[in-house]
């Protein structure tokens, strides 16, 4: 699995509903500026669910990115399947800067694993960024 993680100065329970609520996502979800999530859906449950459409901005090329909801524990912890088996873990830890939120996910078989780690922490900064602008 490849871990990435970032420190958000924010209490978990905004963290918590910035990363689950579809109009948050939709902002934050984009690993660079040439790139935007123009919709998403979010069924938070075991067994729920969950889809955003990730477009580049000159509209070359999309894809919709997904899964399905394998364990919630609010505001802990999220895991989640996708649609080709990878696994996906999510946790949500309160500490004395903020909320630590740390992903792990297993990489796919197409792209070299640290271009996999470095989208995928890019996206989390934007997350971080996104959160801390909102304030409290």
């Amino acid at each position: 699995m490849i871990e990435i993680e970032t420190t958000i100065r924010a209490d978990r329970p905004r963290v918590w509903a910035a990363w689950n609520d579809p109009e948050d996502i939709v902002r934050w979800n984009a690993a660079s500026d040439d790139w935007h999530t123009t919709s998403s859906t979010v069924d938070l449950r075991e067994g729920g669910s969950f889809t955003a459409r990730m477009e580049a901005k000159d509209g070359s090329m999309g894809f919709d990115f997904g899964g399905v909801y394998t364990r919630v524990v609010e505001p802990e912890r999220i895991e989640y399947a996708m649609a080709d088996g990878r696994r996906v873990e999510i946790d949500f830890e309160e500490t004395a800067e903020g909320t630590r939120v740390r992903e792990r996910f297993d990489a796919e078989t197409v792209n070299d694993p640290e271009m996999q780690r470095r989208g995928w922490q890019a996206i989390l900064d934007n997350f971080a960024r996104h959160v801390e602008a909102k304030g409290a």
